[in-house]
């Protein structure tokens, strides 16, 4: 398998090309400090994964600006903090603030040169936007959770995925490679949808899966590079051979 046969990349956005570990950790601190609170980054983050894992599951169709207020308030409880709810309602809209990976505009940038790019996110369409503009790049279609009325690992967002694309812009399944950090919310669906995928391993080296649940059965996958930058650069160099 070869990264030049594909014709479209489907993206996950936020821990592949967003850095939403960091835009959480920063975005918790105001509980922290209200709470008087010294959790350690991992600790809160899993914490944060745990109960957005199981509020997607309980809420599908909640827009995700309303999720992660929801979440914030379901840690404050956990953690024993009393806080007024625009604390929550301000974690809700943090998304904007979530920075982008050093490398992803860059190789976003190459990457636009030989494929179709598409999103496909957890988010909704106004969250995505902001963090589009951080990306620099047009994608060809974007779908979120809004879209979809359900959140990843749900097969149904795969199923809308692969069936916009090919009505849209005619690229079918064997033709797609999807490219995410998140074993669990995208490359266990994937995999079952019989694509094609490329794990872009952001937490490597990093024991744990931060503030995203780890399967218990780990796929395999396709491809497995520590960054976009890699992935850009392993196509450049099979370009280059050609």
């Amino acid at each position: 398998m070869k990264l030049t046969q594909f014709k479209a990349l489907t993206f996950d956005c936020y821990g592949t090309l967003i850095d939403w570990e960091t835009g959480i950790w920063n975005a918790l601190q105001p509980l922290l400090s209200a709470g008087g609170l010294t959790i350690a980054r991992e600790e809160a983050l899993n914490h944060f994964g745990r109960f957005e894992t199981d509020q997607e599951l309980e809420t599908p169709s909640l827009r995700y600006s309303t999720l992660l207020a929801t979440v914030h308030a379901r840690l404050a409880k956990a953690w024993g903090v009393a806080v007024h709810s625009d604390l929550h309602e301000r974690f809700g809209a943090s998304v904007p603030d979530w920075p982008a990976f050093p490398d992803s505009a860059e190789a976003l940038a190459y990457l636009k040169r030989h494929f179709k790019l598409v999103i496909l996110s957890n988010v909704d369409r106004a969250s995505f936007a902001t963090s589009n503009r951080k990306l620099g790049v047009a994608f060809d279609a974007i779908y979120t959770a809004e879209d979809v009325g359900s959140y990843k690992p749900d097969p149904r967002n795969f199923a809308f995925l692969l069936a916009h694309l090919d009505a849209e812009l005619g690229i079918g399944k064997a033709d797609i490679l999807h490219t995410a950090q998140s074993l669990h919310h995208d490359h266990v669906p994937a995999e079952k949808a019989g694509l094609a995928r490329a794990w872009i391993d952001r937490r490597f080296g990093q024991a744990g899966g931060g503030a995203t649940v780890l399967p218990k059965n780990p796929p395999k996958v396709d491809f497995h590079f520590k960054s976009l930058a890699e992935l850009a650069e392993a196509h450049r160099a099979e370009k280059a051979k050609r």
